[in-house]
């Protein structure tokens, strides 16, 4: 039995739990291939450099990609036993990079990313056409660091917390007056993710927390569009950006902590 999420808006969280749940004898290859066909119609498989190609026998840019199932069989390969670690990295918030180099640059660019510290592997997603997504290998040679344990309730705390504060923030400074149709573009922006389907023994926590992470995301975004007709001075601007930033980084930490539960979890009972 597979359990479904409507709402999810980082593909590199859904290959951290069903890598992790296949390595763990979990999950079938199959089944990681079907959860992550609703993120394209296609998905390549490069390795970044020759490094990275020498290491897991992927194709470099330049040749005919390679797919997924030949990324499986390169973890495997590397680290039967291991896990994946989900980055959402932006600048000011590095949190779970490891130190300056390739793999850092590509997901700091791409705002997410998968590390495979065991394997010494990291994998960064990223749409090359229309309908075809690309995940780049990399080998990993900085030093990772440990794993940012912060526990599930903390972050789901946190995040209604700051959802709070910030709407109290944005009211007091005349930026967060109603705008028509904004329920509905909210609506639609959580209509238009796709639908990803997670392993049986899904923590329903994890669950609960990414689609209320995913649906304070929609709202952060209308909350930074400006009302037609009625843009804002340059000190309002700043003001907004002040207020949202606690909130996009508790949305951040909560995905991390509801995807390392699941990992979690999922490692430590498999079903083969």
């Amino acid at each position: 039995m597979l359990r479904s999420l409507t709402r999810v808006s980082r593909p590199s969280a859904t290959l951290t739990v069903w890598a992790s749940a296949w390595l763990a004898g979990a999950a079938a290859p199959d089944d990681v291939l079907d959860a992550l066909a609703p993120w394209a119609d296609a998905h390549d498989v490069v390795a970044v450099d020759d490094t990275a190609a020498d290491a897991t026998d992927l194709p470099l840019p330049t040749r005919p990609p390679s797919s997924l199932t030949f990324l499986l069989a390169a973890l495997r390969r590397a680290a039967p036993r291991g896990q994946a670690r989900l980055v959402l990295p932006v600048a000011g918030d590095i949190r779970g990079l490891p130190g300056p180099g390739p793999f850092s640059d590509a997901a700091l660019a791409a705002g997410e990313g998968i590390l495979f510290p065991d394997a010494g592997l990291g994998t960064v997603p990223g749409i090359v056409a229309d309908g075809v997504l690309r995940w780049t290998v990399h080998v990993v040679r900085e030093q990772i660091p440990p794993v940012d344990y912060v526990p599930l309730n903390h972050a789901e705390f946190d995040l209604r917390d700051q959802v709070r504060q910030s709407a109290s923030v944005l009211t007091s400074l005349g930026v967060a007056r109603h705008r028509p149709g904004v329920r509905e573009e909210i609506a639609a922006a959580l209509r238009s993710r796709p639908r990803s389907m997670w392993p049986d023994g899904m923590p329903p926590t994890s669950l609960r927390v990414l689609q209320h992470a995913d649906e304070v995301d929609a709202i952060l975004a209308a909350a930074s569009v400006d009302e037609p007709g009625g843009a804002l001075s340059a000190s309002a601007a700043s003001a907004r950006r002040d207020a949202l930033r606690p909130i996009e980084t508790a949305v951040r930490v909560a995905r991390r902590a509801a995807v390392a539960e699941a990992v979690r979890v999922l490692a430590a009972s498999p079903r083969v």
